[in-house]
C-alpha cells in the first residue's frame, strides 16, 4: 500500500482552447506537496491529470496504489484553478467519488475548495486544507497516522465535518503563510512523466519548456483579482535558491525555455539584478518568460537585468488603455507607464505579452477604443484577452454580486461569459475578442513577413502561410467590427429587435 497519492483535477483535455494550443505544464503546486510529504517519511505515488483523458485514470491510480489517502492538490500557480472553471470543479467531484467508492479518505486543497469548501465536503470530501496546503496536509496526516497526539481542531487551516454533530461543520483557525520559501524541497519532478512532456512541446512547438516559480502571492489591490490562498501576502525564495533550482534543471531535464509562473516575479529591489549575477555566475541561464507590472520595470536597469538573465518574453497586466478604468481596478499603476516599459523591453530585444481585460463596470466604447489603440501604438508580441470575472472574495464581486445569476463560473478558459449586468453583453465581448484578434494577427503577420522580406534568404515556408492569414484577416475584418457594432446596441436584459410583420 502506499500512504497517499496526490493528483489534481485540471484536466487540459477538458479545455478545448488550451487542448487545441498544446503547451501542457505539470502542475507545480502539486508537485511541491509531493515533494513536502516525502520530506516527513511518507511514501508517495502521484496522478497527473494535466494530459489525462478523463477521470477514470484517476479510479485505476487508486487500484494500482492503493492509498490511505487521496489528496486532491490543485496547483495554486496555475492561474484557471483560482478561476475555477465549472469543467474542473466537476471533474474533482467525480475524483472524490471514485475515491470515496473505493474507501480511501480524500483530502482536498486549492482555490476553489478554500472559497466553497462545505460544497466539497458534500460531495464526500473529508477534510478541506484552506489556504496554503503543504503544512496542513503534513499535519493532518500526522494525526490520522497516529505520529503526533495533535487533534484535528488544533490543526490550522482546516475544514471537516465532525459526524458526532451531523452536520456540524468545523473550521479552524487560518494557517500563517510559509515564509522562509527556501526551506521547502524542490518540486518531485521525478514522479512527472517528463518524457511525454518533452515530447509533446518538441513535436507542436519545436523546443521544450518547463515551468518554476520564483514567488507566492501578491501585495498589490487590484480589486477583481481573487486570493483566496496568500491574500494580499508576498514571499520570496531567495535569488541563490532559484538559481540553484535553475542550474539543476538545466542540467537534468535540458528545456529549451522556462515559464516562470509567478504572479509578479521580482518585487523586491535588486531581486532581479541578483538573478541576473547568479545566472551568470553558474551557467544557469536558460530563455524564459515571466509576468511583471509595468511600474516596477521602469525601476533601475531592471529590464537590463531581465535581459542579462535570459528573459525571452515578459507578460505585463496591462489590463485596459483607459486610466479611468485602471483606476476603478485600484490597479495603481498608469497607460504611459504601459507605453514605457513596452518601449524599454523592445529596446532589449525581449518579446512584450499584454494581458487585456474588458467589460469592468463602468466601461465605455471610448474606453474600450483606447485599448484597441493602446495595442496599435505599442505593437505587443502576443496578448491575452479576458472579461471581468467575479470571484468571491473581492472588492468586484462584492459590488456586482446583486447581479449575479445561477452561472458565476465560467466552464472552461474559452467562455468569456459575463456574469454581471456589465457594460455590453457577453456576445459583444466575444465578438470583441475575434475583432481585436483578428486586427492583432493582421498587424502582427504584416510586420513579420515585412521584416522577413528585407533579408530574403530568411524566408520559409510560414511566412507564407503568415501572409495568407494576413490577408484574410484584412479581409474580414471590416465584417467583424460591423457585427460588434450591432451587438454594442444590445444591454444585458434588453428583448430581441423587433422583425417586420410581412405578413
Amino acid at each position: 500500500m502506499t500512504d497517499v497519492l496526490i493528483g489534481q483535477s485540471y484536466y487540459l483535455r477538458f479545455d478545448a482552447k488550451l487542448w487545441e494550443a498544446m503547451q501542457p505544464y505539470p502542475p507545480l503546486g502539486s508537485l511541491y506537496a509531493a515533494a513536502y510529504l516525502r520530506s516527513q517519511q511518507y511514501d508517495v505515488a502521484f496522478f497527473d491529470a494535466m494530459l489525462a483523458d478523463s477521470e477514470a485514470p484517476w479510479g485505476e491510480a487508486i487500484d494500482r496504489t492503493k492509498p490511505r489517502f487521496a489528496v486532491l492538490y490543485e496547483d495554486n500557480f496555475n492561474y484557471l484553478s483560482k478561476m475555477c472553471l465549472l469543467r474542473m470543479r466537476d471533474a474533482a467531484f467525480r475524483m472524490i467519488e471514485l475515491a470515496r467508492e473505493r474507501g480511501t479518505t480524500v483530502i482536498v486543497a486549492g482555490s476553489d475548495a478554500t472559497d466553497h469548501a462545505e460544497q466539497y465536503l458534500a460531495k464526500g470530501a473529508h477534510f478541506v486544507v484552506r489556504g496554503e496546503g503543504e503544512h496542513t496536509v503534513g499535519e493532518l496526516l500526522h494525526c490520522l497516522t497516529g505520529r503526533s497526539d495533535a487533534t484535528l481542531d488544533s490543526i490550522l487551516g482546516l475544514t471537516f465535518r465532525r459526524e458526532a454533530q451531523g452536520d456540524g461543520i468545523v473550521r479552524t483557525p487560518p494557517r500563517p503563510d510559509i515564509r522562509d520559501l527556501d526551506s521547502l524541497p524542490f518540486p518531485a519532478w521525478d514522479l512527472v512523466d517528463m518524457v511525454r512532456y518533452r515530447d509533446i512541446w518538441l513535436n507542436r512547438h519545436g523546443y521544450y519548456s518547463m515551468n518554476m516559480v520564483t514567488t507566492r502571492g501578491c501585495p498589490y489591490h487590484c480589486n477583481w483579482c481573487a486570493k483566496p490562498i496568500w491574500g494580499q501576502r508576498y514571499n520570496s525564495r531567495s535569488p541563490e535558491n532559484v538559481v540553484e533550482e535553475l542550474y539543476w534543471l538545466k542540467r537534468t531535464y535540458a528545456p529549451d525555455h522556462i515559464w516562470f509562473v509567478d504572479d509578479i516575479m521580482g518585487l523586491k529591489p535588486r531581486w532581479i539584478d541578483r538573478f541576473a549575477e547568479l545566472v551568470d555566475a553558474h551557467d544557469a541561464r536558460v530563455p524564459f518568460k515571466s509576468l511583471h507590472r509595468v511600474d516596477l520595470l521602469l525601476r533601475g536597469d531592471t529590464v537590463g537585468s531581465l535581459k542579462r538573465a535570459g528573459a525571452r518574453t515578459v507578460w505585463v497586466g496591462a489590463e485596459s488603455g483607459s486610466q479611468k478604468i485602471l483606476d476603478a481596478m485600484d490597479k495603481g499603476t498608469k497607460v504611459e507607464q504601459i507605453y514605457a516599459a513596452t518601449e524599454r523591453l523592445h529596446q532589449a530585444e525581449i518579446e512584450v505579452g499584454f494581458f487585456l481585460q474588458f467589460g469592468y463596470p463602468g466601461e465605455s466604447r471610448e474606453d474600450i477604443e483606447r485599448t484597441l489603440q493602446m495595442v496599435r501604438d505599442c505593437r505587443p508580441d502576443d496578448i491575452g484577452m479576458s472579461v471581468s470575472y467575479p470571484l468571491p472574495g473581492t472588492k468586484f464581486h462584492e459590488t456586482v454580486k446583486q447581479e449575479l445569476g445561477g452561472q458565476q463560473n465560467w466552464v472552461d478558459s474559452n467562455d468569456l461569459a459575463m456574469m454581471y449586468h456589465g457594460p455590453f453583453t457577453t456576445e459583444f465581448y466575444r465578438q470583441l475578442h475575434i475583432v481585436l484578434h483578428k486586427e492583432f494577427r493582421m498587424r502582427r503577420g504584416w510586420s513579420e513577413v515585412y521584416r522577413t522580406m528585407r533579408h530574403p534568404t530568411r524566408l520559409r515556408r510560414h511566412h507564407a502561410r503568415r501572409l495568407v492569414a494576413s490577408l484574410f484577416h484584412l479581409a474580414t475584418l471590416p465584417a467583424a467590427r460591423r457585427k460588434l457594432q450591432q451587438l454594442a446596441g444590445l444591454s444585458h436584459g434588453a428583448p430581441p429587435p423587433l422583425v417586420a410583420d410581412t405578413r
